[in-house]
């Protein structure tokens, strides 16, 4: 059994961060993580860095803006939080010696981004996220933090009591994929998850492989909510024939969108007047597929993203990546000719319910970054919040969990923060399927108060589900994951009817009765992908599941979820969050109150338009 004081799973930008932070707080930190840090999906992140750095931006209007953007499901707390850290953050990746895109006169430059009332997103040409990476983990090597590279946690190390805001977490289980060892992950101080995204729950999307919502499902098991799980944002610009992103940079730098007739549709069509190409993400997204199913589409499929008039000395400067891009997956050379796009899924708003210090319900668990729900980003994440999320609520986590003296936070976990019971009528029994003593599918904690017992019981339970899932016969997971895949895709994007949210549902059951003959073909314990991807497969079906559930349970039209029967939002019913809590193995919808007072304003919600 390894042991340290933290434990960060996930080495992305908020597990890097979460594990400097915590170092610096003085704890034995180290990450455990399934890829080389620097092969973390932070990398592809291409725009920017969102920050109130010049003089005439300003702390609350970045907070303003943010709020809208979440179409006023964010939490104030969270919010004011996030917009007062953010520039102290860049300040310091610039000093670790991030190479930002700067002015001539040597200032860090900022671009326009959607949805932003200023100019605010800082960048490292469009490889911002890249050097992101690498530059955190210069300071992690620096700093002798120790990194198990390509182990594969599968499961907390939890106690078991009734009550999950009485539980405890004393580590992790994880997978060596080098070996095939198992071994189990003392935490004395606290474990943080910050595993990433879940793109891999459909089949377009911009989101690495590795993405398969491990975090959500791990904790989601371990008795701690998911919170609003149904917003799922699907960026307006991927690439049609792969899902790789095109960076809203491009927009941000002037890029226009045309369809088929060559009208520049987000104005000639009236999507948004004023910011044209930079509205919200979610309403570009719409726009577009509008254009395509209204038969405006570039063979019935995409729309043009033009960005030749900026000049190519402009673009070669500051958006040479795109260039290779457009040209390695679709032929195109951008300075010649306008790239095809069209929405993909690219990011969750939702994830585990955390506080501001990214602490769960269950003492010793944390969560950070895209893993997690803070509710910074409520409906819809405006672009370039996602890089700074990671900075200052993973630095928030690893200070709290190292030990660290914080005043108390202002954000409810748990059911203790519950308002009300949820009220939604699955069209099947959604949760576990088949014998819940099956070790494929047991996730059950230890009931012991001893910190190693409980990881050691975790341990044992883990080594005899890989063993079974090695030595029986069945089904490959791959099938079980296509279906799942398209079946997201068909019915819980970015357009979502009752009847198709239904219709999910009953394939995600579908899926979890194949799942439970699952198998896996290959024996061997060295670099077994197969077996790696068959444990993913069944947190897919978990957070997806969740997915579909919280979207046919928000009756209203909010942000990036658009509901066909329900074309407006409705702030006296819905201004509250989505919670579901795993019961037994079977998910338990209730509803906790948007924070909308903050220290420095209350916001009151508003129409969104742009």
């Amino acid at each position: 059994m390894y042991e340290h004081d933290v434990i960060v799973v996930g080495a992305g930008g908020a597990g890097l961060r979460a594990a400097i932070a915590a170092h610096e707080e003085g704890a034995d930190v180290a990450l455990v993580t399934k890829l080389h840090p620097v092969r973390s999906h932070t990398g592809a992140a291409e725009g920017g860095i969102n920050a109130a750095l010049h003089p005439e931006d300003s702390k609350d209007l970045h907070a303003y803006d943010t709020m809208k953007g979440s179409d006023y499901l964010g939490d104030a707390p969270a919010i004011e939080t996030f917009a007062e850290k953010a520039p102290e953050e860049v300040i310091q990746l610039e000093h670790w010696g991030m190479p930002f895109s700067r002015e001539e006169d040597g200032t860090v430059s900022q671009r326009p981004f959607g949805g932003l009332s200023y100019p605010r997103t800082t960048y490292a040409g469009a490889e911002t996220g890249h050097h992101m990476l690498h530059t955190m983990y210069e300071q992690v090597v620096k700093r002798g933090i120790e990194v198990y590279d390509e182990w594969y946690v599968t499961r907390a190390a939890v106690t078991d009591e009734d009550d999950p805001s009485e539980r405890t977490c004393h580590g992790v289980v994880a997978y060596e994929i080098r070996t095939g060892e198992i071994a189990g992950f003392r935490a004395r101080d606290g474990v943080i998850l910050a595993t990433g995204g879940l793109g891999q729950a459909f089949d377009h999307t911009t989101n690495a492989v590795a993405n398969t919502g491990d975090g959500p499902a791990i904790a989601y098991r371990a008795g701690v909510p998911l919170e609003d799980m149904e917003f799922v944002q699907f960026h307006p610009t991927t690439l049609p024939s792969t899902g790789v992103l095109i960076s809203e940079g491009v927009r941000g730098e002037g890029g226009i969108l045309y369809n088929d007739d060559e009208e520049r549709f987000m104005f000639e069509h009236g999507y948004a007047n004023n910011e044209g190409e930079l509205a919200s993400r979610d309403v570009v997204s719409r726009a577009e597929l509008t254009e395509v199913n209204e038969g405006r589409g570039i063979e019935d499929e995409y729309v043009h993203l033009d960005m030749r008039h900026l000049g190519e000395e402009r673009i070669v400067d500051r958006l040479e990546n795109i260039l290779h891009l457009a040209e390695d997956f679709e032929g195109v050379d951008g300075l010649d000719e306008p790239m095809p796009v069209k929405p993909g899924q690219h990011y969750q708003m939702g994830g585990i319910e955390v506080d501001e210090y990214g602490e769960t319900c269950v003492s010793g668990l944390y969560a950070a970054g895209e893993a997690a729900c803070v509710s910074l980003h409520g409906a819809n994440r405006l672009g370039g919040n996602a890089l700074p999320e990671l900075l200052v609520f993973g630095g928030l986590a690893g200070r709290h969990a190292a030990g660290a003296d914080l005043e108390e936070p202002k954000i409810g976990t748990g059911k203790a923060a519950k308002s009300e019971d949820g009220d939604v009528e699955p069209p099947v029994e959604p949760g576990m399927v088949g014998d819940p003593e099956d070790p494929v599918l047991a996730d059950g904690g230890a009931v012991t108060e001893d910190p190693a017992g409980v990881v050691e019981s975790a341990l044992e339970a883990e080594e005899t589900r890989v063993e079974t899932l090695l030595e029986r016969d069945g089904v490959n997971h791959a099938e079980v994951r296509a279906d799942l895949q398209e079946t997201m895709t068909d019915y819980v994007n970015v357009f979502r009817r009752e009847a198709g949210l239904e219709q999910a549902l009953r394939e995600i059951r579908e899926a979890r009765e194949a799942y439970q003959d699952v198998a896996v073909e290959d024996p061997s314990r060295t670099y077994n992908t197969d077996l790696i991807h068959t444990i993913e497969t069944r947190n897919l079906l978990d957070v997806a599941e969740a997915i579909a559930l919280g979207a046919l349970a928000r009756e209203e039209f909010r942000g990036a979820h658009w509901r066909a029967e329900h074309q407006e939002r409705k702030d006296d019913e819905w201004l509250k969050h989505t919670m579901l809590s795993w019961e037994g193995g079977t998910p338990e919808l209730y509803y906790k109150p948007v924070i909308l007072e903050g220290e420095e304003q209350t916001y009151e919600p508003k129409e969104r338009s742009y």
